[in-house]
């Protein structure tokens, strides 16, 4: 199933590192560093970086899986990791980037 139509899951487990990069590899610009998933996303100027930040945070509201988000005038970066599972990445940080993903690809005049 595609991850952009996956829904995040109550106290998920943490993957291994096979199915991490299995995963990854399904993601476009994402890294992992220092065992966070992250991406920067590159924006016009601080207004389309606020657009993009308030649609990301409506996603993960709804998803109950929050990133850790870095907002400068025309960028947003977002380190996602699973707290509930030992500060591990899990299916539910490559659904939100999966997300993320489809929030940037549809942004007014991208």
């Amino acid at each position: 199933m595609n991850l952009t139509e996956m829904n995040c899951t109550h106290a998920p487990a943490a993957l291994d590192d096979d199915a991490v990069a299995q995963l990854l590899a399904q993601l476009d610009g994402w890294t992992v560093i220092d065992g966070q998933l992250q991406r920067r996303f590159k924006l016009r100027d601080y207004h389309e970086a606020m657009e993009f930040v308030n649609a990301l945070a409506w996603m993960t509201h709804r998803q109950d899986h929050h990133p850790d988000l870095t907002v400068t005038y025309n960028s947003c970066t977002a380190s996602y990791i699973t707290h509930s599972a030992g500060n591990k990445l899990t299916n539910n940080d490559f659904i939100c980037a999966a997300k993320a993903d489809a929030l940037y690809a549809q942004r007014a005049g991208a």
